[in-house]
Formats: C-alpha cells, sequence, structure tokens
C-alpha cells in the first residue's frame, strides 16, 4: 500500500470514527497542525505514535513503516491551487510576499525563513463582524553564507 492509498484511508476512518484532528494530536503529544499535516502526508509518523494512531483509525498496522518513512513533502495538483481556501493562501502571499521579503531582509538581513526548523499553529478568534482565522508560521532565520557557497 502506498502513502496515497493510506492517506485516503485516513480521512475516511477519521470522519467514520467521528475523531477530530484535535484529538488524534492529543493522542501522541503533539500539535494540531503538524499531526494534521503528518497524517495527510507531508512529515513522517514516529513508529510508537503511528501504532497509536493507526489503532485509533482503525487501519492495519502494516501502514506504521510507511507513516514513519519520510515523505514526499509539497505538491499541490495544479501550480495555482484550486481549493479556495488554499487559494486564500496564494491570493495573500501574492499581494503580501514581496513586503514580507523586504521586511525580513530590511530587519534580519540577506536570508530567508526556514521551513524545515518551522512551527505552525491556528487559532480561531472571536470578532465582532465574524470569527478571524489567525496563522502563525515561525521558522528559525537562516542568513544566506555567500562565503561557504563560494567554497572560501
Amino acid at each position: 500500500m502506498n502513502r496515497n492509498e493510506i492517506t485516503e484511508q485516513i480521512v475516511v476512518a477519521r470522519l467514520t470514527r467521528g475523531l477530530t484532528w484535535q484529538e488524534l494530536a492529543d493522542a501522541i503529544g503533539q500539535p494540531v497542525v503538524w499531526t494534521t499535516s503528518a497524517l495527510l502526508g507531508q512529515h513522517p509518523i514516529p513508529p510508537e505514535q503511528g501504532k497509536l494512531l493507526a489503532e485509533m483509525l482503525g487501519l492495519d498496522q502494516s501502514v506504521v513503516p510507511v507513516l514513519a518513512a519520510p515523505p514526499m513533502r509539497g505538491g499541490l495538483p495544479t501550480a495555482v491551487p484550486t481549493d479556495p481556501t488554499i487559494y486564500r493562501f496564494y491570493e495573500a502571499l501574492q499581494v503580501y510576499g514581496g513586503a514580507i521579503k523586504e521586511l525580513i531582509h530590511e530587519q534580519f538581513g540577506d536570508g530567508i525563513m526556514s521551513a524545515i526548523n518551522f512551527s505552525v499553529d491556528l487559532q480561531k478568534k472571536p470578532h465582532p463582524s465574524g470569527d478571524r482565522v489567525v496563522v502563525t508560521f515561525d521558522g528559525k532565520y537562516l542568513a544566506y553564507d555567500w562565503v561557504s557557497a563560494q567554497g572560501g
């Protein structure tokens, strides 16, 4: 069984069993965004956590080694995402990406925010005009090291 087939089983099993992503995350002591992403195939899940999740979801334990293997990360089905929720992030980066890049360089120097040494959080924030979605990206700053890149 491949990772995509297991992901489909996870999605169906979670819905069938009435489990929330938060309940699955709490069971293994991990953040909900990380757990959801991992169960959707974007992170390897340590075997002990994989065993517990497979049991909760009623999946065969043969999925555990596949869940623990380093996945092929990223990759949307199209260059421009068509799912409205994902597209809004794409749209926000089109509008604010240049400004974010400029501000990172101004405040930190010539470098990037890591997506490897990284965490993400999602919160629901009540607001009089309608609930707000608060997404926090927390990535380590990585300076470009041009000396090392030139072999010096």
